[in-house]
């Protein structure tokens, strides 16, 4: 349907409010100059905040899109901030009296104008080493967005398999919805965590090892190939992509 038809539809009774704001939330696009188009409505639409990839932006690009974005929505993710230009990011944010919230190695930043609540479900973070923190705080970051609870616990690899067994228990004690396993190297984590769990797992192999199957290779085949059931996987690095599949798995389970 064209927008006058939504209008003209809602005008005779034919649709309800509800069924038009849906409707009308799929022509939500912006055009910022002649560089940028920006999804306006994509949250109310998917429950996906906007992200802004900034790794091939400059500067001034992106903090037009944030201010733009800022404008209709309470948050924005900007993911792969170029490390020369981070420090400018949280400048421009801090002075338009933004709240910023970051991550521990990653260059990915979580803008917001008011406190976001913690009103969907829960999502459990588990990385097999300390390098690869930073991917999984870019999925922490995008469930904190899509407002779930996120609950991280780090290095807790099958170098040391043991170290997992306290943190499983947690998990299922905190009644967790879903989790995210980080890993790089061989990538076999996913593949012990899904084998433990009655919940949905997401494999996020990380560009970590070195060698055959170097770059994430390794752990990206190694979980696509597990012989454990319920384990799905994203490509490798892809925080935000990880962190979105299990915050709407998460925000439907609260809903039921």
């Amino acid at each position: 349907m064209e927008i006058t038809d939504v209008l003209e539809s809602l005008k005779l009774g034919k649709i309800t409010v509800s069924e038009a704001k849906k409707l009308l939330s799929l022509y939500s696009i912006e055009k910022i100059e002649d560089f940028a188009q920006i999804d306006i409505g994509r949250k109310h639409r998917k429950g996906i905040p906007e992200v802004i990839f900034a790794e091939r932006k400059t500067p001034d690009e992106i903090k037009k899109i944030i201010a733009r974005i800022l404008e209709k929505s309470n948050s924005v993710l900007v993911s792969r901030i170029q490390k020369n230009d981070y420090a400018k990011i949280v400048s421009f944010a801090k002075s338009k009296k933004y709240k910023i919230k970051d991550g521990k190695n990653t260059t990915t930043l979580l803008i917001h104008k008011t406190a976001l609540k913690n009103t969907g479900g829960k999502v459990g973070i588990l990385t097999a080493g300390t390098s690869d923190i930073g991917v999984a705080e870019e999925a922490r970051l995008t469930c904190e967005a899509m407002h779930c609870d996120a609950i991280t616990t780090y290095d807790v690899g099958i170098a040391g398999l043991h170290r997992l067994f306290p943190i499983i228990k947690k998990f299922i004690e905190e009644d967790i919805d879903v989790i995210i396993v980080a890993a790089g190297m061989e990538g076999a984590l996913a593949s012990v965590v899904s084998s433990l769990v009655n919940v949905p797992v997401i494999g996020l192999p990380t560009s970590v090892g070195y060698g055959y199957g170097e770059k994430g290779v390794a752990a990206l085949a190694s979980m696509l190939q597990s012989c454990s059931l319920g384990l799905s996987v994203v490509n490798i690095d892809n925080g935000i992509g990880a962190g979105a599949v299990a915050s709407n798995i998460a925000n439907r389970v609260k809903r039921q």
